[in-house]
């Protein structure tokens, strides 16, 4: 059943769920076709690939799934929130629906979980067509630094918990121009966290910059087993928190790629430049 605020014009995808260890995990499942898989970031879910699927499931089959914790998807209170535990979930998501011959679409955090399914099942990766997001330790960036106070900060848990602070703050500001992000747009991105309960799984993303930056390092040093892997970068270049300059090492160490770079853009290409981008991932896949 979909929640009440769900706008089914902005989402008219058919709503289905898998189940693990008892928690309900969201997805879609639209069109026919090559499979195209899409992973999100924080605090967003399947929702804000909406555009790119309208536009390309009428000749291609697009999944995109909710991480426990965001969306949809069932949000329990007792629950492993870590970067790692969504990598295990998207892999028995994969399995469960059987999907072959991918062609995975990541951002933000889904950047290092999607990619880590890609670098452990590369013959299972047709191609990748990657938006902002990292595949290393931030550790020594001095964005990271800076940020590192606050993740450490106790005021923090407080500031995601009860002001839904990722949702509200974050996303808005990620913006470059905030009049995309209308008043029912923002209602998609705020509602699935009604309630301190429901915005743990924010937080653990949150503790994810602080606790797993090795284990990033350690996807990094894997990476020669999908740099030669046809390769789209899409990447909004007013990112106030994943700069060009993470484009530029990707680029630098991936041998077969194109990349757009929006120069009007913030975090969220996806939602800001909707209709350049569905129609640009549309064209690229069809060039293959």
């Amino acid at each position: 059943m979909s929640p009440n605020w769900l706008d089914k014009k902005e989402y008219p995808f058919k709503s289905k769920f898998f189940s693990i260890n008892g928690n309900k995990i969201h997805y879609i499942d639209e069109g026919i076709g090559e499979t195209i898989l899409f992973v999100h970031g924080t605090p967003s879910w399947s929702f804000d690939f909406r555009h790119i699927i309208k536009t390309i499931s009428s000749e291609y089959r697009c999944i995109a799934y909710d991480h426990i914790g965001f969306g949809i998807s069932d949000k329990p209170v007792n629950y492993d929130y870590s970067t790692i535990n969504h990598t295990n979930n998207l892999n028995k998501l994969i399995d469960y629906l059987e999907l072959k011959n991918i062609t995975l679409i990541v951002h933000d955090f889904g950047g290092p979980i999607g990619l880590n399914y890609a670098i452990n099942n590369h013959n299972n990766i047709k191609q990748l067509i990657i938006f902002n997001t990292w595949l290393w330790s931030s550790e020594n960036e001095p964005e990271f630094i800076k940020f590192k106070k606050i993740l450490k900060s106790p005021l923090l848990p407080f500031l995601y918990k009860f002001f839904n602070f990722s949702a509200k703050f974050l996303l808005p500001n990620s913006f470059n121009n905030k009049n995309v992000l209308t008043k029912n747009i923002k209602t998609h991105y705020t509602k699935p966290f009604s309630n301190s309960n429901e915005r743990l799984g924010t937080i653990g993303f949150a503790k994810s910059l602080l606790n797993d930056q090795k284990w990033f390092d350690e996807l990094w040093d894997k990476k020669e087993s999908i740099i030669n892997k046809r390769t789209l970068f899409i990447w909004g270049m007013k990112d106030k928190f994943i700069h060009p300059k993470y484009l530029d090492k990707f680029k630098l160490n991936f041998n077969n790629h194109n990349s757009i770079e929006i120069n009007d853009a913030g975090h969220f290409p996806q939602e800001e430049k909707s209709d350049l981008v569905a129609k640009s991932i549309y064209k690229w896949l069809n060039q293959n």
